[in-house]
């Protein structure tokens, strides 16, 4: 399998380093090879934070080529156009989701970057369960709504 280069990226406090280790996770108990890198930034809440996951048969670098990004996820409407360029032409933009996303968290914005998770997922070659494991092993408070809400994104996604 070619490398999949993935961006999230968001302010600090929004869950986009989580959102990035939970897709690694996932990727990795999916069998890939994966790389992960953090920009973090001014990463104390509201300032602004990157992270690549690049996963695949064999990956050597944590950062891919500028403007090579599969897919785009941004957790924060104000931060979009900062980073939308990385997405390459064809590649999927989340950012349709993020409305979407707030209105099914209702509020908790604590499980936005799980809801964002489900839409991706839906993009990806990674197994749904093995998305759930990674749920399981790095969201350990709230794992049930987290599952339940990373569902509902992948439902949206898949419609």
């Amino acid at each position: 399998m070619r490398t999949v280069n993935v961006l999230f990226y968001g302010i600090g406090g929004q869950g986009v380093l989580t959102a990035a280790e939970v897709c690694a996770l996932a990727a990795m108990f999916d069998g890939y090879h994966v790389k992960k890198s953090e920009v973090k930034g001014m990463s104390q809440r509201g300032g602004s934070v990157e992270s690549f996951v690049r996963f695949g048969d064999s990956v050597l670098s944590p950062l891919p080529f500028t403007g090579s990004a599969d897919a785009i996820i941004c957790l924060h409407k104000s931060e979009y156009s900062r980073m939308k360029d990385e997405l390459k032409p064809g590649g999927i933009d989340l950012s349709a989701y993020l409305e979407k996303g707030h209105a099914a968290v209702k509020g908790k914005a604590m499980f936005l970057n799980t809801y964002m998770l489900g839409a991706l997922s839906s993009f990806l070659e990674i197994k749904e369960s093995s998305w759930l494991e990674a749920i399981k092993a790095k969201l350990k408070k709230d794992t049930e709504e987290n599952k339940r809400i990373f569902l509902l994104g992948r439902g949206e996604a898949e419609r």
